[in-house]
C-alpha cells in the first residue's frame, strides 16, 4: 500500500490553495465544503472560483504567490498551470511541516486528493496514487450507479440506533447479524425512500423482536424493466435486481435485462401471450403474497413500466390487501423508449399537441377503443399490442376521421439490436407488416409526427430491414424502414461518438 487513506476533519482549518483555474476552483470547493477556512491567491480568477469569493465560500487574493502566504496555512494545494512552481510551494510547505499537494504531480507532497462519492455521511474515496486519475473517475462512476444518493439518511438512521443496538445485542456477532438484516432488507427502503419515521418505528419494531419470534415476512419489488436495452434501466432498479432472492418476470423482459438479475435468484417465469398465459393473473398475485410470506426478497419484473398497461395495480392491490411489504419503481415505459430509439418525438409543437396511449387487444374480434377520442387529429396515437389488431386499428381509425393518408409506423422490439422500423400510413402500414414476419413486442405510432423520423432517426441496428444483428447497436446512424415508397432507405448522420457524464458541481477527481 503506497499510500494510507486518511479522512481529515478541517473544520476550521486554515487552507491555502495557490492556482484559480477550473482545477484550483474545484480544489478550494471541495476544501470549503469539507468545512476549511479557505484562501485563493491567483493573478487572475475564473469565474468558479470568483463566484466563490462572492459568495464568501472562500477568500480571493489576486496576485502572485508569496512566500508568506503559506503562514498560518496547515493545507496547502498548489494548482497553477505551472509545474516547477507547484512543485517549488510544495517544498515550501513541506519544510514549514505544512500538509501539501501538487494538483500538477500527485507524488509530489503529503498526500493525493481522491475521485469521491459523497452520500454523507458516508463517503467513498478512490485513489490512484496518481497512476491514472481517469481510472479513479471510472471506478467512482461504477460506485455512483451502486450506492443510492440517499444513502446517507441510511447511516443517520443506523447511527441515531447504535446505542440501544449496542446495548440491546452485547454480543458482537448478534449485532452484525442484525445490521446485516437491516441494511438488506425493507427498512433500509424506507430509509432510501425518505420515509424515515416510518424505518425508526420498524428498526424498533426489528430490533424489539431480537427478544421473540421474528416476522419472516419478505417484501415484493415491483420494477419496471423498461423496453429492452438493459442501458434505460434506473440506478434503483438495478439495486433491488442484484438483493433479490427470487423473481417473477414477464415475457417482455428482454434476455439483457434479466441477465442482471443476481445470479444465484431463483427466476419464475409469468409471460403472456395472446390467449396463452403461463400463469394467470390472480395466481401471480397469490404467488407473489406466497413468496413474501416465506421471507424472501421478491423481485416482480414487467417490461416496460409497471403501471402503463402493465397490471402492476392489481398486483400491488392484492400485496397491500394482504399487507406484504412492497415498494414500486418506475420503467422507462415503451412508447417513450421505442419512439425515442425509433426518432419519432411524441409531442412536437408544430405536429402534435397531445399524446394518447391505448391497448390494441382485440374483444371478440374488435379493438374496444373510443374511437370519437382517440381519432382526433392534431396528437399522437401510440398503440401497445397492436400487432395482431393492426388492420382493424387502422382501418377504424380512418373510418372515425383521420385522414387514410396519416403517417404511421410499427416498432419491433424496440430500444434492442433487433428493432426494426416498418413506416407507412393508416391506408398502407397493416400491408407492409403482413408477410415482414414481425415478433411482438411492437408499439404503433399514429400521427404526424411520424414523418419526422427521416430528420432524427439515430438509431441502427444490423436488423433494420429483417437481419439478426448480431453485434451492438451502432448509433448516431439513421435506421433502414420502409419508407412511403416502400424503398428501402439509409442515411448517415454523423459516426460513432462516446458521451460520458459530466462532473456536475465540483470536480472530485484525482490530482494529475
Amino acid at each position: 500500500m503506497e499510500q494510507l487513506p486518511v479522512f481529515l476533519n478541517l473544520r476550521g482549518w486554515p487552507c491555502l490553495v495557490v492556482g484559480a483555474g477550473q482545477v484550483g476552483a474545484g480544489k478550494a470547493e471541495l476544501l470549503a465544503a469539507a468545512g476549511g477556512r479557505v484562501r485563493v491567491v491567483a493573478p487572475e480568477a475564473c469565474a468558479s472560483a470568483a463566484e466563490l469569493a462572492r459568495d464568501g465560500l472562500v477568500e480571493l487574493r489576486r496576485g502572485r504567490f508569496e512566500e508568506s502566504d503559506l503562514e498560518g496555512a496547515r493545507l496547502v494545494i498548489a494548482a497553477t498551470d505551472d509545474r516547477d512552481l507547484n512543485r517549488w510551494i510544495v517544498e515550501l510547505a513541506e519544510a514549514r511541516g505544512i500538509l501539501a499537494n501538487s494538483a500538477s504531480d500527485a507524488r509530489s507532497g503529503h498526500f493525493s486528493m481522491p475521485a469521491i462519492v459523497d452520500r454523507s455521511p458516508v463517503l467513498a474515496a478512490v485513489a490512484t496514487g496518481g497512476a491514472s486519475p481517469s481510472l479513479a473517475r471510472y471506478v467512482r462512476a461504477r460506485l455512483e450507479t451502486l450506492i443510492p444518493r440517499s444513502f446517507g439518511r441510511l447511516a443517520e438512521l443506523a447511527r441515531d440506533a447504535r446505542p440501544e443496538v449496542n446495548a440491546r445485542l452485547p454480543r458482537i456477532s448478534d449485532r452484525r447479524a442484525f445490521w446485516d438484516r437491516v441494511f438488506e432488507g425493507p427498512i433500509a427502503e424506507m430509509a432510501f425512500a425518505g420515509r424515515m419515521e416510518e424505518a425508526r418505528a420498524a428498526l424498533a419494531a426489528a430490533l424489539e423482536a431480537e427478544d421473540g419470534e421474528r416476522d419472516p415476512t419478505g417484501e415484493v419489488y415491483l420494477v419496471g424493466a423498461g423496453p429492452g436495452d438493459p442501458d434505460l434501466l434506473t440506478f434503483r432498479a438495478m439495486r433491488l435486481m442484484q438483493q433479490a432472492d427470487v423473481v417473477v418476470h414477464d415475457r417482455l423482459v428482454s434476455p439483457g435485462v434479466l441477465a442482471l438479475v443476481r445470479r444465484d435468484a431463483e427466476k419464475i417465469y409469468a409471460g403472456k401471450r395472446r390467449d396463452e398465459h403461463a400463469i394467470r393473473q390472480p395466481d401471480i398475485n397469490r404467488l407473489l403474497v406466497r413468496l413474501a410470506r416465506e421471507g424472501r426478497r421478491v423481485l416482480r419484473l414487467k417490461g416496460g413500466d409497471p403501471f402503463v398497461f402493465g397490471r402492476g395495480g392489481e398486483e400491488i392491490a392484492t400485496l397491500a390487501d394482504e399487507r406484504i411489504p412492497f415498494q414500486v419503481v418506475p420503467g422507462v415505459t415503451a412508447a417513450a423508449g421505442c419512439a425515442a430509439y425509433a426518432g419519432i418525438p411524441l409531442t412536437h409543437r408544430d405536429h402534435a399537441h397531445a399524446c394518447t396511449f391505448v391497448t390494441g387487444n382485440l374483444k371478440n374480434g374488435r379493438a374496444a377503443l373510443d374511437w370519437p377520442a382517440v381519432a382526433r387529429p392534431g396528437q399522437t396515437i401510440v398503440v401497445y399490442m397492436g400487432l395482431v389488431g393492426l388492420r382493424e386499428i387502422c382501418e377504424g381509425l380512418a373510418e372515425h376521421g383521420l385522414d387514410p393518408g396519416t403517417p404511421a409506423a410499427l416498432v419491433e422490439q424496440g430500444t434492442t439490436e433487433r428493432q426494426r422500423v416498418i413506416e407507412g400510413t393508416l391506408a398502407t402500414l397493416a400491408d407492409r407488416v403482413d408477410g415482414a414476419g414481425v415478433e411482438p413486442p411492437t408499439l404503433v405510432i399514429v400521427g404526424d409526427v411520424v414523418r419526422l423520423r427521416g430528420k432524427l432517426d439515430w438509431f441502427r441496428t444490423d436488423a433494420a430491414g429483417g437481419g439478426g444483428g448480431g453485434g451492438p447497436p451502432r448509433r448516431a446512424h439513421a435506421t433502414l424502414a420502409h419508407t412511403g415508397s416502400g424503398a428501402e432507405r439509409g442515411r448517415d448522420f454523423g459516426s460513432e461518438s462516446t458521451h460520458s457524464a459530466g462532473d456536475a458541481g465540483r470536480k472530485l477527481s484525482d490530482s494529475t
